[in-house]
């Protein structure tokens, strides 16, 4: 399991093109986005930098699906899996191994981005244990998403477009974009079913309201149990996924 995810972590550190999509481009969104709405006057400059910081960084968080998809199916084109199958390693183990690095490159990412927020914007980050349980959650259910995706799609093609599907199209019903009260009811009743919305809100509790772990239950809850069905999905749908293996 070790030896997995060390090897992982190694390729991941490697691609600069997870280093751009995890750290600069976020960036360039906060700070693009904080400039043009840091004048609207219905809405204080702690709100905006509140609303944008955090939103963008759940967004972000949702594209480390692209990795984990491309990593599945390297292993299953190589014929990696069914090499690794026939070995003593049991299957949770590899599921774990290649489960480790992408957690810990969310958390990096959620870690860098906030810090991001307090040098260069001032934003306040509330109770400390509070946020890193609820970034806990947040990496959880991406990769938790993530590994269902990846042993679910045949093509590499196909993960990123549903990748995309769910952080674009999540970020904007989820109210991450925009605050979801100015949103149209029925958008703001679809909000509610998404992971999004349910870790903008746990932010927003942290940061707006001085919010503790107790004010953010229901978020941790909906984004745990989200994420553990996510890992129990690839589980069940490993078989499939071992049978399409290259032996």
């Amino acid at each position: 399991m070790w030896a997995i995810a060390r090897t992982e972590l190694k390729k991941n550190i490697q691609d600069i093109g997870l280093w751009f999509w995890t750290f600069v481009l976020p960036i360039i969104f906060i700070v693009a986005f904080v400039a043009i709405f840091k004048g609207d006057e219905s809405a204080s400059y702690q709100e905006v930098v509140t609303q944008i910081i955090p939103g963008y960084t759940v967004m972000f968080a949702f594209f480390i699906m692209i990795s984990m998809v491309i990593a599945f199916v390297k292993d299953r084109e190589r014929g990696m899996v069914a090499r690794i199958a026939s070995t003593p390693l049991p299957i949770k183990d590899y599921f774990i191994g290649k489960w480790i690095p992408f957690m810990m490159i969310v958390l990096i990412q959620i870690t860098v981005l906030l810090t991001f927020g307090v040098l260069v914007y001032d934003l306040a980050l509330g109770d400390p244990i509070a946020l890193i349980t609820l970034s806990l959650a947040l990496a959880f259910i991406v990769t938790g998403f993530g590994m269902a995706m990846a042993v679910l799609v045949k093509t590499e093609n196909m993960g990123i477009a549903l990748t995309q599907v769910i952080a674009l199209g999540g970020a904007l019903l989820g109210g991450l974009w925009m605050p979801v009260e100015i949103m149209p009811d029925y958008v703001q009743t679809i909000s509610q079913m998404l992971p999004q919305y349910w870790a903008l809100e746990g932010y927003k509790e942290i940061i707006l309201q001085d919010g503790g772990v107790s004010d953010i239950w229901k978020p941790l809850l909906i984004l745990v149990g989200a994420g553990a069905a996510g890992g129990i999905l690839a589980y069940a749908a490993y078989p499939r996924f071992l049978r399409q293996s290259r032996s």
